[in-house]
């Protein structure tokens, strides 16, 4: 796309500037836009957004809504209210697309929407679109450039009427909108303006006041028209001013905004649809049995509508509980579908009471053949022998795994020593190779995800590691769960957390 069909903008005369938090998405997007010919400018985070902009002064402005430091919404909010008379498109890419989200997207002075993962085909029409607007916005302003050196910087039609409503003067601007020429209007009844539904008799059909009506041009074209009409009273006589405006353009506009803004919702609709059906599926492939034992507990919040986080977990008949976490990278249904693979080959190891490791290269070796280059899956994996309650853990990826006494205290970390999955071939064993401890009667495995720490309150400060190891040392294993919910929330108040979070706690099963 060199070149726009619809005006004189080109690809290559456009910015867009690129507003996300997420490295993988800038560059996609990056790469995307140079290749139909825009220039491109990134940035990180809100705050960032509303700098580049004073800098960059960029046409258009593809903008996240989940951001650290400074969110989508208020960045737009700022950068409109730079814009001053200039307009500059922005388009929201988010993967929260409920209707709440899309008016708040709109109500911050967004002008478009689409939802994340990006349909780069529904992103490339966007941005012609987009162009189309814009060229046609230039020629609007262009016309009105040509209008103010012919009618001395007056860009509307004035027409002046004798109190019997006949035309006594008309500038250029009004010659040019009802296509006469020279002195063909004057003398002539006013009503032959405008189209017979807007007809009244005698001078009250430009009665004083503004309105929009129909007029009707030489060649009987009708055409919609803004006119305001004011009233002289000189002496004796009654002089009306009528001041007329061909807003055809801008009604062509509005139906293509219209009209945009139904096919918008039309996706959206569709869009919320499948979500649901895929979050379904989800739902159900996470919710098996093995999550419903009484000594086992856990808790998923997406960021967006799916999590990009699963837990499960298994028992096999030999009495040993398989249990894992995992973190696919990016949000909403593109990172759920990455680590759907993990999910699916850990219920069947499971039931085959499969060594660790093996499960383990198994994910990796599957993941490096779906997942598209920059796509990863951090995970952490537990296995507890009942009758022994030996424990082994695999972390590549994620935060460390704790093991808590029976008081709630942390009586051993495991830390990440292995590569997230999907990224290297894990030739070597030692990639696979898990840590061994005991699990006495009372003490609980600990796992979750890196969103638990990460998720800041108002003031930017992360939940952090000690605040949470200070909510499970609080309280009974039972309670340790909602201890942390409880904690969570009181720490980042109203601020909605911009990545997915989860926690499972396993205490070792005793009974006979």
């Amino acid at each position: 796309m060199a070149t726009s069909p619809a005006g004189n903008y080109t690809a290559n005369q456009i910015t867009v500037l690129v507003v996300d938090d997420t490295t993988a998405n800038r560059q996609v997007l990056q790469m995307f836009l140079k290749k139909l010919g825009f220039i491109v400018a990134l940035a990180e985070d809100g705050a960032q957004a509303v700098e580049q902009f004073s800098i960059v002064q960029p046409d258009m402005i593809l903008m996240d809504v989940m951001m650290p430091v400074m969110d989508g919404y208020e960045a737009t909010r700022r950068i409109k209210a730079m814009c001053g008379e200039r307009w500059v498109p922005v388009v929201f890419l988010s993967a929260l697309d409920k209707d709440d989200n899309l008016v708040a997207g709109l109500d911050a002075g967004g002008d478009d929407y689409l939802a994340k993962p990006v349909s780069f085909v529904v992103l490339d029409a966007k941005l012609r679109s987009l162009m189309r607007t814009m060229n046609m916005q230039r020629a609007l302003a262009e016309t009105r450039r040509r209008a103010q050196a012919i009618s001395d910087n007056i860009i509307d039609g004035v027409i002046t009427l004798d109190q019997d409503g006949k035309v006594q003067t008309a500038n250029p601007s009004a010659l040019d909108i009802f296509g006469y020429a020279g002195e063909e209007l004057i003398g002539c009844n006013a009503a032959m303006l405008l189209a017979e539904a807007d007809r009244n008799a005698g001078n009250g059909m430009f009665g004083a006041g503004q309105r929009e009506v129909l007029g009707v041009r030489k060649n009987g074209a009708v055409f919609p028209m803004e006119l305001g009409v004011t009233e002289l009273h000189l002496d004796d006589d009654t002089t009306l001013v009528a001041i007329v405006r061909d807003i055809s353009e801008r009604k062509t506009a509005e139906l293509q905004l219209r009209e945009n803004a139904e096919r918008l919702q039309r996706y959206h609709d569709a869009q919320v649809e499948e979500n649901a059906l895929a979050q379904e599926i989800m739902f159900r492939l996470m919710r098996r049995e093995g999550l419903n034992e009484s000594n086992l507990s856990h808790w998923l919040s997406p960021a967006a509508n799916f999590s990009g986080d699963i837990v499960a977990a298994k028992r096999s008949v030999q009495g040993r509980q398989y249990a894992l976490l995992a973190d696919a990278s990016g949000h909403g249904l593109g990172a759920a579908i990455s680590a759907l693979p993990v999910l699916m080959i850990f219920i069947r190891m499971a039931e085959r009471n499969l060594k660790l490791s093996t499960m383990v290269s198994e994910f990796n070796k599957h993941l490096r053949n779906t997942l598209p280059m920059g796509r990863f899956v951090a995970l952490a994996a537990v296995c507890i022998d009942d009758a022994t309650g030996k424990v082994e853990v695999w972390n590549g990826g994620m935060p460390d795994v704790l093991l808590l006494g029976p008081d709630g205290r942390v009586m051993q970390r495991f830390i990440s020593s292995q590569v997230s999955l999907g990224i290297l071939d894990f030739s070597d064993p030692a990639m696979i190779a898990t840590e061994s401890a005991q699990c006495p009667p009372g003490c609980q495995m600990v796992l979750y995800s890196d969103g638990l720490l990460d998720a800041e309150n108002q003031a930017g400060v992360p939940f952090g590691l000690e605040r949470m190891t200070d909510a499970l040392a609080s309280t009974t294993p039972a309670k340790r769960l909602d201890a942390i919910k409880q904690a969570l929330a009181e720490h980042v108040g109203a601020v909605q957390p911009y990545d997915d979070i989860s926690v499972m706690l396993i205490e070792r099963n005793t009974a006979g």
